[in-house]
């Protein structure tokens, strides 16, 4: 029955029974974590083969270049080739990274604070205010870059087809606001995948700012755990026949593919600006490591091989959102006070609670020995205007854990809901 058909009576019997089972739960001692996207062991034992693919010191020369010694700043050209056929732009669009695309995010936009970027009139340190469009919910790590440097963060609705397209586009006719944020295929946390509308809309946006960004982070592009490869418009194309060529900044990386923190990323995006940040980056390094990227191309090989890693990272992950979510339809769903998504890839369940609740619901699973993402992260500041969004991160744990976390977090969301409610 839902919460709001209870009378008063109905409701404090219902809270005094979740109490007794919340007090069984914290007795288990558990620790149980699902504040992040990390790759569950299985999912991590799927790419063992990485450690040895590469032996033979004859093997570190490829393209005409030894992969051991300095050079090649933008990347192996095979490492660069691979990640143009995963995006589908040119290997000339690309940079290739490092271990992370968010140490990449962070370097653009350090870039555009300290020198400005292509089009930029001056550096964006010198200038009165830069303004920075935050699509939410959203992932708390884009936002707190752009934070870190005092950029004033404007939060921008998200919409079931993705960022609320009529906002950003009134919002760019003023020069202050320098930039986007996006996740476009599978967004963290809600797992929407941007509609062709909304894509081809960004890439003919009229901004006032001639250096105005988006930051086009393609985390989840292959990243699929239910049903077939979606396949997904080339941003960096569609910006160039729309003449905003250097418009667009696109990131992605193999951490949730290989081993996260071990990978390698990738920046893309007009010739133009990979040039011009070539020349600013050759001053920071000489390469990124390339025998990582050496590595990575002979145990990935292309697109066609990747899809079909994803298709076993599928197999391992399919049961945990599904076990979440069976959970949430039993549980939740009849109580008539929250919702949620059905993901079909990407790596969260995003979750609106009663407003006024979130963080309650989730201090009480700390006592319980639940550890998730902080109530409010999901928003520019930390600050979530209805504490309503919680996201959940199911591919850490085991299936079984998993179960007993779910069954922590939804007596904790019911709780929180009766306190509301009960005015306790």
């Amino acid at each position: 029955m839902s919460y709001t058909e209870m009378s008063r009576e109905e409701l404090q019997n219902t809270y005094a029974q979740l109490q007794a089972h919340f007090a069984a739960c914290k007795a288990q001692n558990l620790k149980l974590n699902m504040a992040r996207g990390k790759p569950g062991a299985a999912q991590l034992d799927l790419v063992g083969d990485l450690l040895t693919c590469l032996t033979d010191p004859a093997d570190c020369f490829v393209d005409g270049v030894d992969a051991r010694n300095y050079g090649e700043l933008a990347g192996l050209p095979s490492a660069r080739a691979y990640w143009a056929d995963v995006l589908g732009c040119k290997p000339e669009q690309t940079i290739m990274g490092g271990t992370s695309s968010l140490t990449l995010m962070y370097d653009l936009i350090a870039k555009a604070y300290t020198h400005g970027l292509l089009h930029s009139t001056r550096p964006w340190c010198k200038e009165e205010t830069v303004k920075f469009l935050c699509p939410s919910p959203g992932y708390d790590r884009h936002f707190k870059i752009t934070e870190s440097f005092g950029a004033q963060l404007i939060t921008i609705p998200m919409t079931p087809t993705g960022p609320d397209m009529d906002m950003v586009e009134d919002l760019v006719k003023d020069p202050q606001v320098k930039g986007i944020w996006c996740v476009p295929k599978y967004s963290n946390p809600d797992g929407i995948i941007y509609s062709e509308d909304t894509i081809r809309r960004f890439a003919n946006l009229k901004a006032a700012a001639p250096d105005f960004t988006i930051m086009w982070d393609n985390a989840y592009c292959v990243h699929e755990f239910d049903g077939e490869f979606v396949p997904f418009a080339d941003i960096i194309s569609l910006c160039e026949a729309a003449g905003n060529a250097d418009m667009v900044y696109e990131f992605a990386s193999t951490s949730k593919i290989t081993f996260p923190g071990a990978g390698i990323s990738v920046m893309a995006s007009s010739v133009a600006n990979i040039t011009y940040m070539l020349k600013l980056m050759g001053i920071q390094m000489i390469s990124y490591d390339k025998i990582n990227q050496l590595r990575h191309v002979k145990y990935l090989k292309d697109k066609k091989n990747t899809l079909a890693l994803m298709k076993r990272h599928a197999a391992v992950l399919e049961p945990k959102f599904r076990a979440v979510l069976e959970m949430l339809d039993k549980e939740i769903a009849p109580c008539g006070f929250a919702q949620w998504n059905q993901p079909k890839g990407g790596y969260f369940v995003s979750l609106n609670t009663m407003p006024g609740t979130a963080k309650r619901a989730l201090a009480l699973c700390k006592e319980a020995g639940v550890v998730m993402t902080d109530a409010g992260a999901t928003y520019p500041y930390g600050k979530d205007p209805q504490d309503s969004n919680i996201r959940i991160a199911p591919s850490l744990p085991p299936v079984d854990e998993l179960r007993k976390a779910m069954d922590i977090f939804c007596t904790c969301l019911k709780l929180a809901a009766l306190e509301k409610l009960l005015n306790i």
